[in-house]
């Protein structure tokens, strides 16, 4: 008998789905003891249907009453919980505010609706001008007066203050200094971005010449475009003047001997004389509107391949790596010679305002020269190739960009001032030739292989804008209206394009239609042999 009484056991304490006789009473347990303990609502039968209708169960009335309460009018009082005289009950609405909160079984409530918020944001306000507070709310308001005016004190009384005020303009800054974030001072008038997004660039060839015998090598410049409005183009031992207005084309020059060719060509910055550099190191000047030739320079032991004017003094570079200042004004025309290259000068470009002078070479090197100076100001040798491509930006005088070539294919821009890179830009192709365009804030840079493709940029972020390709062979040279909105590029296939890529919006959409049909003409007409 002792054996199953032991089994029983045993089985009450392995049994899952029997009552705990040890352990914490459940939660539901303890709130049924409590509710049992309060006294419940008396109820009528119209209450009992009102309590119903509200999904609530009413309770049991008693006959027990708490000391010190009166129900009035014959009424059975509501359950009335410890501290809470002022419950309300169906409802009605309690008879004084002054608890801030209720405790309804085991929850703490708040009552919201003792939060005066406007108070309390009119105390943290300190109350308006000439407003009296009572004495409670005295020290708060000098305490918060005192917050206040070290907050004035800290962030400025508003009307001397600085902060978040754009009605001045920012200061200049001085000469030769170059500021990344100028981009930003002008945000507020035009949207950077605006020209980038919206501007028409028309990516076909407005017109196409032929130029037969044009020389392929990248170290000369055989094309230059003039204020007078007239192209001049070297093709081997003759020039030729390409008429923009008219289209006409007449033979300028042809050398006798046959082996000397031509190396390069520049236009004087103001007038219709045109300097002519040969393979023979002359150089030579010609009155274009005459057609005379008003004197011929010697000097060079080797070919001139660049040329360059400040007024009235002509730069030219030869094979030797020796750069001659010549004066035409005197009959000594050479001043100068400035010997700081061990191989071909490719490159030579005066700033506008004529201070400095920039020279590339075979040699990788770049040399930027100080008027007047016999030693280069700055000699710069991040360039992994032949630097040909240089150009002084129109509106910042001291900022200049060159170009390296096939083994470097990488655009520079210096602050000739200082000396410093102020970016650099990969283009993944030999950089020939950079032109600016003042108008739109852009450059354009001429190519070699693989695409011989025109790369517009939009300055100074260098986002690449579009491409313009035609060319199948390496760009050779560029130059640029006398109106600033068209370029003209020839290359190693032979051909001269024009690009009417700095067009002014207005005048764009009228040739938008135009700029579909490519005229074509050819040099050739007037090639004599």
């Amino acid at each position: 008998m002792a054996h199953m009484q032991f089994d029983a056991a045993i089985d009450d304490l392995v049994k899952l789905d029997g009552p705990l006789q040890k352990g914490p009473v459940p939660r539901w347990q303890r709130k049924a003891k409590e509710n049992s303990d309060a006294r419940p609502i008396a109820t009528t039968p119209r209450r009992r249907a009102m309590l119903r209708s509200l999904g609530k169960t009413p309770k049991t009335p008693t006959t027990s009453q708490p000391t010190g309460l009166s129900t009035g009018g014959g009424r059975t009082p509501g359950r009335m919980s410890p501290g809470n005289n002022n419950r309300k009950i169906l409802g009605k609405k309690p008879e004084s505010n002054a608890a801030a909160s209720q405790l309804v079984g085991d929850r703490f409530i708040p009552n919201r609706a003792l939060m005066d918020l406007d108070m309390g944001n009119h105390l943290l306000a300190g109350g308006e001008d000439g407003e009296e507070l009572d004495e409670n709310n005295k020290v708060a308001s000098v305490s918060q007066q005192k917050y206040q005016q070290a907050m004035k004190d800290r962030l400025g009384d508003g009307k001397e203050a600085k902060i978040l005020t754009f009605k001045q303009r920012a200061p200049k800054a001085q000469e030769g200094h170059f500021n990344n974030l100028k981009v930003l001072y002008s945000a507020s008038k035009t949207d950077p971005g605006k020209g980038a997004c919206h501007r028409y660039i028309p990516t076909v060839a407005d017109r196409i010449l032929d130029a037969p015998y044009l020389l392929d090598d990248f170290y000369l410049t055989l094309l230059d475009w003039g204020p007078s409005n007239f192209a001049a183009v070297a093709l081997n031992d003759e020039i030729y003047l390409w008429n923009a207005q008219d289209g006409s084309i007449d033979c300028l020059l042809e050398l006798d001997d046959e082996d000397t060719y031509i190396s390069c060509v520049s236009w004087i910055q103001q007038g219709c004389i045109l300097a002519i550099g040969s393979s023979d190191g002359t150089v030579q000047l010609w009155d274009v509107e005459q057609k005379k030739n008003l004197r011929t320079m010697t000097g060079h032991a080797s070919r001139v391949g660049a040329l360059a004017w400040n007024e009235y003094v002509l730069s030219s570079g030869s094979r030797t790596g020796k750069i001659h200042h010549h004066d035409v004004r005197i009959q000594n025309h050479h001043t100068t010679t400035l010997d700081n290259h061990t191989q071909e000068v490719c490159g030579l470009k005066w700033s506008p305002d004529g201070k400095y002078l920039a020279s590339g070479g075979n040699d990788n090197v770049l040399n930027i020269w100080e008027y007047g100076a016999n030693v280069p100001l700055f000699n710069l040798t991040q360039h992994q190739a032949a630097v040909k491509a240089l150009a002084w930006c129109p509106w910042q005088a001291n900022v200049l960009a060159s170009g390296g070539g096939t083994a470097d294919r990488t655009m520079y821009f210096w602050n000739a001032s200082t000396g410093n890179s102020l970016n650099h830009v990969d283009t993944g192709s030999q950089v020939s030739c950079i032109l600016w365009s003042e108008a739109h804030k852009e450059l354009i840079s001429g190519h070699g292989y693989a695409q011989f493709q025109l790369t517009i940029w939009k300055y100074p972020t260098l986002a690449k804008l579009c491409n313009l390709r035609g060319h199948s062979s390496r760009v050779l040279s560029m130059c640029l209206s006398p109106d600033k909105t068209t370029v003209m590029s020839c290359a190693g296939d032979e051909t001269i394009r024009l690009w009417k890529c700095f067009m002014n919006e207005k005048k764009t959409t009228k040739t938008v239609k135009k700029s579909s049909k490519s005229m074509s003409s050819t040099l050739s007409n007037m090639h004599i042999r």
